[in-house]
C-alpha cells in the first residue's frame, strides 16, 4: 500500500480511477491498484472505451460474435461497454459491500442526448438494467436538459454520476435535482438508503479556460491570477454543498435513509505543465469527497504527492476574492461557464463519435 495514497485516502478523499480497459480487467491489474494504490472506484467516457478497444484484442472475439448477430455499432458499444462496467463492478464489488458509496464504477449515456431529458432518461433504464449491479453509476451530463434526468432517474433508484459540472449555480440545481428525485423516491416507497449519487464537478477545464483569457488581457493583475480560478471555483462548490446538507430540507431526507450527493473533482489531470502536477489532487482534501483521477495523476501522487489536511473547508471567502479580482481584471466568468459547459458537450460528442468509429473499424477487421 503506497504511503502518500493511503494519506489522502485516511484524510476522507475517495480515491478512483478515470481509466478503465478489459485487459486492466482481466490481467488483475484493477484489483492490483485497489489493493497497492487505494483506489476505491472508477470512472469511464467513451474516449477511454476507445482507446481500450483500438489497443485491445480481448474484445475481438466477442465483436465477432456480435458482428455475426447482425447486430448494429450501437449495440455493440453497448455490449462490450456494459460487460466492461459489469466485470470491473465485479472486482470492486468488496469494497461496496464494506462501504457502499464507493466500490463503483460508472458508464455514460450517449453524450449526443445530452439536450434530450427523455431520451436521456431511457437510455440510463437501459444502461442501469444492462450492468445490472448495485454498485454501477450511471453518467448523466448536467446540462439544463440533464437536470430532469437526473431527478427521474434518482425516483426510480438508479444510481446517477452528474458530469460536466462546472459552475455553482448549476451545481446549486443539480443538488436540488438529487433533493427531488430523493423525494419522489420516498414517496414511491423506495429505499433511500439503497440510492447514492456523486456531482462531478470539472477542475482543470476552469484554469485552462481562464488562463487563456487572462494571458489574452495581458496586465500585471490579471497574469499573477493564472491557476487560481479551478481551485476557488471547486471550494465555492464544497460550501454550497455545506450549505444544502445543513438544510432542512436535506436533514427530514437524511433521517428516512438518504446518502448526501458527495461532491467528485474531476478532470484533475494538470493540463498546464508549468503547476505542479499533484495541484488538483492536494488543494482539494476534504473529507467525504471523491477525487478521480488519470493514471499518470495517481502515479504522481504515490510518488511525492503529500497531504496537509484539510484545503477545502473554511475556505470560501479567500476563493470569492479570487473571483472578486478575476471581475476586476476582465473576466466575464459567466461566459468562461457557458463555452466550457458546450465544449465539454461537443467534447464528449466527440469522443463519442471516435468511440463509433473505433468499434466499427473493428468489426469490419472481425469480417476480414
Amino acid at each position: 500500500m503506497n504511503d502518500r495514497l493511503q494519506a489522502l485516502a485516511d484524510a476522507g478523499v475517495s480515491i478512483w480511477l478515470d481509466d478503465l480497459s478489459r485487459e486492466r480487467i482481466e490481467t488483475g491489474n484493477l484489483a492490483d491498484l485497489v489493493k497497492e494504490r487505494s483506489v476505491v472506484g472508477v470512472t469511464t467516457n467513451p474516449t477511454i472505451f476507445a482507446a481500450a478497444i483500438a489497443d485491445g484484442e480481448r474484445y475481438d472475439e466477442q465483436v465477432r460474435k456480435l458482428v455475426a448477430d447482425g447486430v448494429t455499432t450501437d449495440r455493440v458499444i453497448f455490449e462490450l461497454t456494459t460487460e466492461d462496467v459489469r466485470d470491473a463492478c465485479d472486482v470492486l464489488a468488496p469494497i461496496y459491500d464494506g462501504k457502499p458509496a464507493d466500490g463503483r464504477v460508472s458508464i455514460e449515456v450517449d453524450p449526443n442526448l445530452a439536450h434530450d431529458s427523455e431520451a436521456t432518461i431511457a437510455a440510463a433504464q437501459d444502461l442501469w438494467r444492462a450492468v445490472d449491479r448495485p454498485n454501477a453509476f450511471v453518467k448523466i451530463p448536467a446540462t439544463a436538459e440533464g437536470l430532469p434526468a437526473i431527478t427521474a432517474s434518482i425516483a426510480q433508484g438508479i444510481n446517477v454520476n452528474v458530469t460536466l459540472i462546472f459552475g455553482l449555480d448549476r451545481y446549486r440545481e443539480v443538488m436540488d435535482a438529487y433533493l427531488t428525485g430523493l423525494e419522489q423516491a420516498r414517496e414511491a416507497g423506495l429505499d433511500l438508503s439503497s440510492i447514492h449519487s456523486v456531482a462531478s464537478f470539472f477542475v482543470s477545464r476552469v484554469d485552462t479556460e481562464v488562463d487563456k483569457r487572462l494571458e489574452e488581457i495581458g496586465s500585471e493583475e490579471a497574469l499573477a491570477l493564472r491557476g487560481e480560478a479551478a481551485v476557488a471555483n471547486a471550494r465555492l462548490a464544497y460550501a454550497a454543498f455545506e450549505e444544502v446538507i445543513a438544510s432542512d430540507r436535506w436533514r427530514n431526507l437524511a433521517a428516512a435513509g438518504a446518502n448526501p450527493q458527495r461532491p467528485l473533482w474531476a478532470s484533475t489531470g494538470v493540463k498546464n505543465e508549468a503547476y505542479p502536477d499533484t495541484l488538483y489532487v492536494a488543494e482539494l482534501v476534504v473529507a467525504d469527497t471523491v477525487n478521480t483521477m488519470p493514471e499518470k495523476t495517481l502515479e504522481a501522487f504515490a510518488d511525492h504527492g503529500e497531504v496537509h489536511g484539510d484545503t477545502v473547508t473554511g475556505r470560501a471567502e479567500i476563493a470569492q476574492q479570487v473571483f472578486d479580482r478575476l471581475a476586476a481584471a476582465g473576466v466575464d466568468f459567466d461566459d468562461v461557464l457557458d463555452v466550457l459547459e458546450r465544449e465539454g458537450v461537443e467534447k464528449f460528442s466527440k469522443s463519442w463519435t471516435e468511440l463509433v468509429e473505433t468499434v466499427e473499424a473493428q468489426m469490419e477487421r472481425s469480417q476480414g
